[in-house]
């Protein structure tokens, strides 16, 4: 028993570490490094203007970096809509801490009556992160304001407003992020997943049932996951150009980036729908259909060619998708013609009929990549 510990205890260890170092890579990116060098830029630039403000508000100089570290978003629109929601919660908190203030002094019960009413207006629409700010800025204003709570709001909105507008410009004139490879990027890995399940499966219909490899039969949610996480790509490429003064520099299709995502999700939800229909055959003995020995091989290599087509998107020459989507149109073709030839003298329901429709309709879906 102390020995098997012992065994486990590096093995542990090391799975530990591996996601240590994972999630210090992630906080690490090259993304990460450039918003935080902003940040930094906006904080420091914010903070040398907040004394030339006029009056009061420059006795409330550290609100302004404040400000710019709140519109600091990892895309331009991003910021101005940040900074923007940000400050109109500011004026919602500051006016509703006066209103507390003009029916008398604040005791317990008035301060949760408005803190809960600034929760409530949080759920107006359109004011997103703005939310958190109003009960924030009425209790501000009421422990830090004290009796000179003129010129603290006036101070605070101010200087908050100096931060915002330093932040945005930081972002829109520092390096704008455009956010277009690692949407093309997740496109690409999810058309060579995709193409990796259909050989996968392709392999399974040639192999001695139950087959050896069953990987492929739990990757079905891995599959909408990934699909999943294009889309946000997709959106975050497509709101990083918004605003943004590189995009002429770097033009890119991000319509046909979503149509690409659609069709691919399209061929997510067939191999799906493929995945669990040979799963239930191969291991579900109440089944309610089965594939026949005849018709293994040609849906084997229609799942082949099919799935080789999708790995071909990720990279390959026009001429070769389309040779590629030639031959996988042959395939299904032929695996069509063998199943109806069988069915002539074998009726009974199979499950065959179910995945060539689903190859056909993948075949639909899929265009050569541009």
């Amino acid at each position: 028993m102390g020995d098997t510990q012992a065994q486990h205890r590096p093995a542990a260890g090391s799975r530990l570490l591996k996601s240590s170092l994972a999630g210090l890579s992630s906080a690490f990116t090259v993304q990460r490094l450039q918003l935080a060098a902003k940040a930094a830029l906006a904080a420091g630039l914010a903070f040398a203007i907040a004394p030339l403000m006029p009056g009061s508000a420059a006795e409330y100089p550290y609100y302004a970096p404040l400000g710019a570290l709140v519109s600091m978003y990892h895309n331009v629109a991003g910021s101005f809509r940040q900074g923007l929601q940000a400050l109109v919660g500011l004026a919602l908190g500051v006016g509703l801490a006066f209103a507390l203030v003009s029916i008398g002094d604040p005791s317990p019960l008035t301060v949760a009556v408005f803190m809960g009413i600034g929760v409530l207006l949080g759920g107006l629409p359109r004011i997103g992160s703005g939310s958190d700010w109003i009960p924030t800025a009425a209790l501000l204003v009421l422990l830090v304001g004290g009796s000179n709570r003129d010129d603290f709001s006036f101070g605070y909105l101010i200087q908050m407003g100096v931060g915002v507008a330093v932040g945005i410009a930081v972002n829109f004139l520092v390096f704008p992020p455009l956010h277009f490879k690692a949407a093309a990027t997740s496109l690409g890995k999810l058309r060579l997943a995709l193409g990796r399940q259909l050989t996968d499966m392709g392999a399974a219909l040639t192999e001695k049932w139950p087959p050896e490899h069953e990987d492929w039969s739990r990757r079905s949610s891995e599959l909408a996951e990934a699909a999943s996480n294009v889309r946000y790509l997709v959106q975050e490429a497509d709101a990083s150009r918004r605003a943004n003064p590189r995009r002429r520099l770097h033009p890119r299709d991000v319509d046909l980036d979503y149509r690409n995502l659609r069709d691919l999700e399209r061929v997510t939800f067939h191999i799906q729908d493929m995945t669990e229909v040979l799963s239930d055959v191969i291991w579900t003995d109440d089944a309610p259909y089965t594939v026949p020995f005849s018709d293994s091989a040609p849906l084997a290599a229609a799942m082949t060619a099919t799935g080789e087509l999708l790995a071909s998107f990720a990279g390959g020459d026009e001429a070769d998708q389309r040779r590629l989507l030639a031959a996988s149109k042959s395939a299904v073709e032929a695996g069509m013609a063998a199943v109806a030839e069988r069915a002539q003298a074998d009726s009974a329901a199979t499950a065959s009929e179910s995945i060539l429709l689903s190859l056909h309709r993948i075949l639909r879906a899929v265009r050569p990549a541009s």
